[in-house]
């Protein structure tokens, strides 16, 4: 991906507003404002600028067959409010917003408890945006199988994906 690519792809997004707010060109749009923050990018900025947006599109790595990708998941349909203080968080998958690690302080900044695995004190497990080759069955992981399972059993757990999430913080930090 060349730079000329990347300033024309920022410019572009700079006149379509409407479309640089909303997810998920909200987070390339972020991700190339920082690649060009210095006025250069780099060979890493580039790599990571192509990573991102093969994991937004969910384009597959060559040689990679696309039944390693994950497919319909068990989100709550509407997804919930989600709550911060005193509530207790647990986050699954790859997240194309941001590391695992960064998400998670995103919650603790809110009040939140992080889990690193649903327990009965987990009210909310979010589900990161990528598809990961280590879902098992393709579809749900360990994380989301119990998950499931312990709301079947009327546990009040919630699963949302991370664009839910992701708009919730992003009001709350902004507006906060």
């Amino acid at each position: 991906m060349a730079e000329a690519e990347v300033r024309f792809l920022a410019d572009w997004l700079d006149r379509h507003r409407h479309i640089a707010d909303q997810w998920p060109a909200v987070v390339l749009y972020k991700r190339i404002q920082e690649v060009l923050a210095d006025g250069v990018m780099d060979s890493d900025e580039e790599r990571d600028l192509l990573a991102t947006l093969l994991d937004l599109t969910g384009a597959p790595i060559v040689g990679e067959s696309a039944a390693g990708m994950s497919t319909a998941l068990p989100l709550d349909v509407p997804p919930p409010t989600l709550t911060f203080d005193g509530w207790a968080y647990c986050f699954t998958g790859k997240f194309a917003c941001g590391t695992r690690n960064q998400v998670q302080q995103v919650v603790r900044s809110l009040g939140a408890k992080i889990c690193t695995a649903p327990t009965l004190k987990t009210n909310i497990v979010v589900i990161g945006s990528i598809g990961s080759r280590d879902w098992i069955h393709s579809t749900h992981g360990r994380k989301i199988e119990s998950a499931v399972a312990m709301r079947e059993r009327g546990h009040p757990i919630a699963l949302v994906g991370e664009e839910h999430w992701y708009e919730t913080v992003s009001r709350l930090t902004l507006n906060g």
